[in-house]
């Protein structure tokens, strides 16, 4: 089984843990982008804050009535992929750029579940780079105190994000720093190092925001707790 059909697998069971009546996170990237698709094949009267332009868009096109984060008390379920899970229900987010209005959305949600194929699943973090979105001005010198901490951590320099077209810019308008560790083992304390300094809006490091996980596999879906 491909990794696409893991991820589906992943999203269709997510799609089902919703019901009518729900306030729904979108979350973003290719594997959410197959719960948005199950969940509107259901057809279930629910309102969903998407996380990103782009999963708005798609969410829009299927026929899913949106609204805005503000403009709910709380969300009832989020749904989102990841780009690594490690221990303790621990992520790495942000490979789309979405880092911090997943992590929005997240925080204002009664429950998340994460969704992924089953490569996503490792025993330490790092191995995926980890993503910090910062505010334009002043990001060299912002980049710069990031090298620093990664220096106290024994972690290489950030680098900042470049696609074919240029410098990627978040749909905030932000900058994304992307750490190529290989391994995090103090997540929790390079998470509050990273939050610290000034010009850093947020990073990828999602602890202790997820309360399930659906991991899709040759053999199913298998479903992870914290």
């Amino acid at each position: 089984m491909s990794a696409d059909d893991q991820k589906r697998l992943s999203g269709e069971a997510a799609a089902e843990l919703v019901e009518s009546g729900m306030v729904v996170g979108l979350g973003t990237g290719s594997t959410a982008a197959w719960f948005v698709k199950a969940l509107a094949a259901r057809k279930l009267d629910i309102r969903g804050v998407p996380t990103s332009d782009a999963t708005a868009n798609l969410a829009r096109e299927l026929g899913i009535a949106l609204t805005a984060l503000d403009d709910v008390k709380a969300v009832d379920l989020t749904v989102d992929g990841a780009d690594e899970i490690g221990p303790g229900l621990s992520l790495i987010k942000g490979g789309g750029a979405a880092l911090l209005r997943e992590k929005l959305v997240w925080e204002a949600s009664k429950r998340c579940v994460v969704i992924a194929d089953a490569a996503k699943h490792v025993k330490v973090l790092g191995k995926f780079p980890l993503p910090i979105e910062v505010v334009r001005f002043g990001h060299i010198h912002t980049g710069q105190r990031l090298a620093d901490i990664a220096a106290e951590f024994e972690l290489p320099p950030p680098r900042l994000r470049m696609a074919d077209r240029g410098v990627v810019v978040t749909d905030g308008g932000n900058l994304i720093y992307d750490m190529a560790s290989g391994k995090i083992d103090e997540p929790a304390a390079l998470a509050s190092a990273l939050k610290a300094v000034t010009g850093v809006v947020d990073h990828g490091l999602f602890l202790d925001l997820a309360d399930e996980a659906l991991l899709g596999t040759d053999d199913g879906v298998v479903r992870l707790a914290p």
